[in-house]
């Protein structure tokens, strides 16, 4: 499936929903299962919907495996039915995607980990810096703790942050945690990803590294922003992940491509790396890092007020971000 959360305005106020995309269509599945609860006659069929199939996403992973295989059968249930089919009292369950606001699929990640896993990417940081590649990072994967809370969704606009010189993209794939675990090894890490979604880590770069110049962060050269979607797939959408193509644009150029399969450090292995003695929950973004050659940072270009960013990773699809221009300008 094709997840996402998106919002709809009702007279008593907007809520936010999750649903899968079919075609230019979204399914309501909290909905979708309601429908299909009445039709079996069960007596509360909004109640055990909003328990097994809760209507906000955060809520929807955290009910794991088994909210994902009831999801599924409400799907297909509505699916069967057609688009003309209506909730238990004639609620909506269709929606075409361009009336409604698609928002992050992910809104409120409990917390965002963003690893530097690509070695092409990491190699040519270093040079910038007259550095060689740290030994210590063949050891490990390493990441850094983002801001959860400054997350943003597809088509959404970044006000200019902090004065910065040296606005950066950086183009990245995110898997997003279905379960809660600890202490998981290699071979079992994949059952703990509910899905994939894009990630655009924007960075200050001038901001970055006059941090990092003190041994730590990044911190504020990154925390003003982090851009998910459009919406977050499922594994099962993926037949080979190492083969899918990235691509950035920026006012329709492309500035850069690479293919995730160059990966040095795989989401199985930071999934076990970070769950060693420490747990991790439904929820919990990984961010792949930067793919080699996948940032204006490693090609001496930078963002501009009003430039529009897309990031594109079929059968994801395209994340796009307004570059908000300067006050006054």
């Amino acid at each position: 499936m094709k997840l996402c959360s998106f919002q709809v305005q009702t007279p008593v106020g907007i809520f936010t929903r999750v649903g899968a995309l079919r075609d230019q269509h979204l399914v309501d599945l909290n909905m979708a299962y309601a429908r299909f609860l009445a039709d079996q006659q069960e007596a509360q069929p909004y109640r055990l919907a909003n328990a097994q199939v809760p209507p906000t996403m955060l809520e929807f992973l955290e009910g794991g495996p088994s909210t994902m295989a009831t999801a599924r059968r409400a799907f297909g249930y509505v699916v069967t039915l057609g688009p003309s089919v209506k909730g238990p009292m004639g609620e909506a369950i269709w929606y075409h995607s361009a009336s409604v606001r698609m928002i992050s699929p992910l809104p409120n990640p409990p917390s965002l980990r963003d690893f530097i896993a690509f070695e092409e990417h990491i190699a040519a940081t270093s040079k910038k810096r007259g550095q060689p590649i740290p030994p210590e990072w063949y050891k490990a994967p390493v990441y850094y703790k983002g801001n959860h809370r400054t997350i943003m969704g597809p088509n959404e606009e970044l006000t200019w942050p902090l004065k910065t010189n040296k606005l950066d993209y950086e183009l990245e794939l995110a898997c997003v945690i279905g379960r809660r675990g600890q202490d998981i090894s290699e071979r079992e890490a994949p059952e703990y990803i509910a899905g994939y979604t894009i990630m655009n880590d924007f960075s200050a770069r001038d901001i970055q590294f006059q941090e990092m110049a003190c041994r730590l962060g990044p911190a504020k050269g990154k925390d003003f922003a982090t851009a998910i979607g459009p919406c977050l797939i499922t594994p099962d959408e993926i037949p080979d992940l190492n083969a899918l193509t990235m691509i950035a644009r920026v006012n329709g150029e492309v500035w850069s491509q690479g293919r995730f399969g160059t990966i040095h450090w795989s989401f199985p292995q930071m999934i076990a790396h970070v769950s060693r003695g420490e747990t991790i929950y439904p929820g919990d973004l990984f961010g792949s890092g930067t793919v080699g050659g996948g940032c204006g940072l490693e090609l001496d270009r930078y963002l501009n007020p009003g430039d529009v960013v897309e990031l594109e990773i079929q059968p994801i699809g395209v994340l796009k971000t307004r570059i908000a221009r300067v006050a006054n300008e």
